[in-house]
């Protein structure tokens, strides 16, 4: 009997430390900090089709190659009204968004989203929604803005910036902390956990072709990464 308690504690023990050492990582290996509340989650809707690598594939061999323009001018307002309404459909951009990318949506009336679930694609962290908690869920520019602008943006007129801030394709809803650690940076200098880089190259690079956007040898390179390993 004791030596069967004795066996039943150190099972015990193991799986404790177990669960411990998995709640520091965000399932990625980076060592980043769970959400609050938040769980590993799947990542079965992050891999795209084959011909939709196949297609990212032949478009990256189409982009081309420049160095970074600089940074001069650059502000947010330069690429026109925040989530305009550009489907016209009565909401703007961040609750379509939000609508589209959270599960479990429930909304205040047929636009605003109060609450909802978010599989984050950048940690892999599930992470519950709210409106007191706005900022745990951000809307992220794949090619961010202050990028474009400086590889060519800054030459479109007003209409197209604008089009651009706002296109769904564009957008995703994210988590907060590796939004903000992303920033401006291209995928050259920041990439998304590991399960994701395969969607977030295609997602990229069709960004890159539809605006006519050129890509850094670096971003280049990694979005050629990403695409190989898909």
């Amino acid at each position: 009997m004791a030596t069967e308690t004795l066996k039943r504690g150190t099972i015990a023990a193991v799986a404790a430390v177990t669960a411990l050492a998995a709640g520091c990582t965000n399932g990625s290996g980076t060592g980043e900090p769970a959400a609050r509340g938040g769980t590993p989650s799947a990542s079965s809707d992050w891999k795209p089709s084959k011909s939709q690598v196949t297609d990212a594939e032949a478009k990256l061999k189409g982009l081309k190659i420049k160095p970074q323009g600089g940074h001069d001018g650059y502000s947010r307002a330069k690429f026109g009204i925040r989530w305009k309404d550009t489907d016209h459909n009565g909401c703007d951009q961040r609750n379509d968004v939000l609508a589209r990318d959270l599960t479990n949506v429930k909304r205040d009336g047929s636009c605003k989203v109060l609450s909802g679930r978010l599989k984050d694609p950048y940690s892999g962290r599930t992470i519950e929604f709210t409106k007191a908690k706005a900022s745990e869920v951000q809307i992220d520019h794949v090619y961010p803005l202050a990028l474009a602008w400086r590889m060519g943006a800054s030459g479109w007129p007003a209409d197209r910036r604008q089009e651009y801030a706002n296109d769904p394709s564009n957008l995703l809803a994210v988590w907060g902390p590796p939004n903000r650690d992303k920033s401006d940076k291209g995928p050259g200098e920041w990439k998304p956990q590991q399960a994701y880089q395969c969607m977030y190259g295609v997602k990229y690079v069709g960004i890159a072709d539809k605006y006519g956007l050129p890509v850094t040898q670096a971003d280049h390179d990694a979005l050629k990464g990403f695409l190989d390993r898909c």
